[in-house]
């Protein structure tokens, strides 16, 4: 039997229609909305739904912190160390990549959160690192809870079950949403909770084998997902790595719905539904739901924050 999970967010969280964005991508007025997962507690963002799954078991087990992974401008892990703050715990975040002190992004929350960070150095394992980390921290008589990469366990996904429920008392007719897809879990838990056939996926690169990721966390779940719509054809040069088609989506949400996406994960999401409605995978007609993860922190911590305050001072 399943903990029942701690409450860190309001919920609902706010299904919005999006007419003019709707319009700019060749839908019609009626046909796009918004699932506003970026108004979430402590920055916004995916995570806080898998998070009161996996605190809640950590929690239960005894956990005095939690240790999680990710990148250096982590959403996962910023969430992580706010959802130990409110909590009464203490969080380390081991981190890979490269930090920039001129692109703080969620650094700086991880750090007002009061987090431990822990930077592998180049070519280290993370995992690994990780499971050292926790060993040191058993040792000294804590507990840790050891959360893995995005929260995507079947624990984890279960906070997108609650959210595909959410959405189908929110809007009864809807036909498909749209989401970006990292460690999984959200993609997983949307369908086991809305069928295969309602969810379309959009690889940001994250992981190897996202369509395996899925399917199992899925099935874990309960479901029998079937054939997984997945599309695999926005991650470019890879992971963390602005495409064109990602950057003329995020302009377009921010000029159409003053809607802000992230690099990372939610601009490709948007040019993966622009590129199916091109391609008439997604056609007029239909109520399509855009499931807006989050991830503002992270496009000040992305150098392609840089370049838009320099081209607008260029315009100034």
């Amino acid at each position: 039997m399943s903990t029942a999970p701690v409450r860190l967010s309001s919920w609902p969280i706010p299904l919005e229609p999006a007419p003019r964005l709707a319009r700019a991508v060749g839908l019609g007025p009626d046909d796009l909305w918004v699932k506003r997962d970026d108004l979430t507690s402590f920055g916004g963002g995916n995570k806080v739904r898998k998070l009161e799954h996996l605190v809640a078991a950590g929690e239960a087990a005894g956990a005095t912190v939690l240790v999680t992974t990710g990148g250096v401008q982590s959403n996962h892990a910023r969430m992580t160390a706010a959802a130990a703050a409110q909590r009464g715990l203490r969080a380390v975040l081991v981190l890979t990549g490269e930090p920039s002190a001129a692109r703080p992004g969620n650094l700086a929350l991880d750090e007002l959160f009061g987090a431990r960070v822990v930077v592998c150095a180049p070519g280290e394992d993370a995992e690994e690192r990780m499971a050292a980390v926790a060993g040191q921290l058993r040792a000294a008589g804590e507990v840790p809870a050891v959360l893995p990469l995005g929260g995507s366990t079947p624990t984890g996904a279960r906070g997108y079950l609650a959210c595909a429920a959410e959405l189908a008392e929110q809007l009864p007719d809807l036909q498909t949403v749209v989401v970006a897809v990292g460690s999984g879990g959200t993609m997983a838990g949307l369908v086991a909770g809305l069928g295969a056939e309602h969810v379309v996926g959009v690889d940001t690169g994250a992981v190897p084998d996202p369509e395996a990721r899925v399917h199992e966390l899925a099935t874990a779940l309960g479901a029998t997902p079937g054939a997984l719509r997945l599309r695999r054809d926005q991650v470019g040069e890879g992971y963390g790595v602005l495409t064109a088609a990602a950057a003329a989506a995020l302009r377009t949400a921010a000029r159409t719905e003053g809607l802000v996406l992230d690099p990372v994960y939610t601009a490709k999401a948007l040019a993966g539904l622009v590129a199916a409605v091109t391609e008439g995978t997604l056609r007029p007609g239909g109520r399509t739901v855009f499931l807006h993860t989050g991830g503002l922190a992270g496009l000040f911590g992305h150098p392609y924050a840089t370049e838009l305050a320099a081209a607008a001072l260029d315009g100034a």
